[in-house]
């Protein structure tokens, strides 16, 4: 009974068509990857769970170099279980013990990452096809708008939810993400993430724990043995979890833990940091340096938290071109509501309600080298 759902959804994929520039395909479901450019900076997307496949810009030598991890087929997106550059909801990390009360009711979720939920469930927006509502190939700026409609009860979420992700580029090097939802008939909690794979070396080139990574965030959110919050709110100063300083990645990778997979430790970062500033605000949560390509990403949101992830769990994973990747060999930086924020009263809300406002989140990455 389990993979029915499955089969329905590689049956569509069969289906898949490769856009051609500047094309009107509005209201189109048939899933594809489009490109977004401008000059020598290209963005591939595709309608699979608003995916982001490639990001390709020059290093200081001016050698160009697509630095997200993925997949060559979208058939490897279906089946895969890492979220390589996915848009995920409806509620993005834990929840623990897969259930929430809200208004006085109880709802039980999808468990699909040990007794918690991740990501939104086995199903979530991450493993559903899009529709595009509009796409711009080139010009000044390139963009792609996708749509999903997520209904009442869908992993176990109530009420029906309309969501939109546009990607947008602009000069210089500069990706923008806009992500909106409105809840159309009940109150439901709203948490979406970009989960894109970064590694600025070259997607396959090895591990990121040379790479030097800065956090604008003065406290973080410990968790238990699951990865689920505590619900404290603790400061960065005198851990192995303070960034706040340009550090190499790898200088307390083994100090932290990042969960534990047949019995043992891993070691890494897969952890939610608070931002500094207005949590409502744009305002920078991270910057990112390769020193070997000279490649730099900076990164600007406007929620109040960022997970910080290592890429702790990937192993003999086969992803583009033939590459594999290994333990370590990216980064991920998603900016987020907390995590399980539904079970602490004391974490920033994501209940959005009917009638009173949208859901919004933006993202604008600030690529140089």
């Amino acid at each position: 009974m389990a993979r029915a759902p499955l089969l329905l959804l590689l049956a569509a994929v069969c289906l898949l068509s490769f856009a051609g520039a500047g094309a009107n395909i509005a209201g189109r479901k048939m899933v594809g990857v489009y490109e977004l450019s401008k000059g020598d900076f290209s963005v591939k997307v595709t309608n699979w769970g608003a995916t982001v496949t490639s990001v390709v810009f020059p290093d200081s030598k001016g050698n160009l170099g697509d630095v997200v991890l993925g997949y060559d087929t979208i058939a490897e997106y279906v089946n895969g279980s890492a979220y390589f550059g996915a848009l995920v909801g409806r509620v993005a990390n834990r929840v623990a013990n897969a259930r929430f009360m809200l208004d006085g009711k109880v709802y039980h979720l999808y468990a699909n990452d040990g007794k918690n939920t991740l990501h939104g469930g086995h199903r979530g927006f991450s493993k559903v096809i899009w529709t595009v509502k509009e796409y711009v190939s080139g010009g000044d700026t390139p963009h792609i708008t996708l749509y999903y409609h997520s209904f009442d009860g869908e992993q176990g979420f109530p009420g029906a939810l309309d969501v939109y992700v546009t990607y947008e580029l602009s000069s210089p090097y500069v990706l923008s993400v806009r992500m909106k939802a409105t809840a159309l008939d009940k109150a439901t909690p709203v948490n979406l993430a970009q989960h894109t794979y970064w590694n600025l070396g070259g997607q396959g080139s090895g591990d990121v724990l040379g790479n030097t990574i800065q956090l604008f965030a003065s406290h973080y959110t410990p968790v238990d043995s699951t990865l689920i919050p505590t619900g404290q709110v603790a400061p960065v100063a005198g851990t192995p979890y303070d960034l706040r300083a340009p550090t190499a990645v790898g200088a307390h990778i083994h100090q932290v833990s990042g969960g534990s997979a047949n019995g043992s430790t891993i070691y890494g970062f897969d952890m939610n940091y608070v931002v500094d500033g207005d949590e409502h605000a744009l305002r920078k949560v991270a910057a990112v340096r390769d020193g070997a390509s000279g490649r730099r990403l900076e990164l600007w949101a406007d929620q109040p938290g960022v997970q910080f992830y290592t890429g702790n769990f990937l192993k003999d994973v086969k992803g583009k071109g033939g590459k594999v990747y290994e333990e370590y060999g990216a980064l991920c930086l998603e900016t987020q509501g907390f995590p399980d924020a539904v079970n602490h009263p004391g974490f920033p809300s994501q209940i959005v309600r009917p009638g009173q406002g949208a859901y919004k989140h933006d993202m604008v990455f600030k690529f140089s080298f």
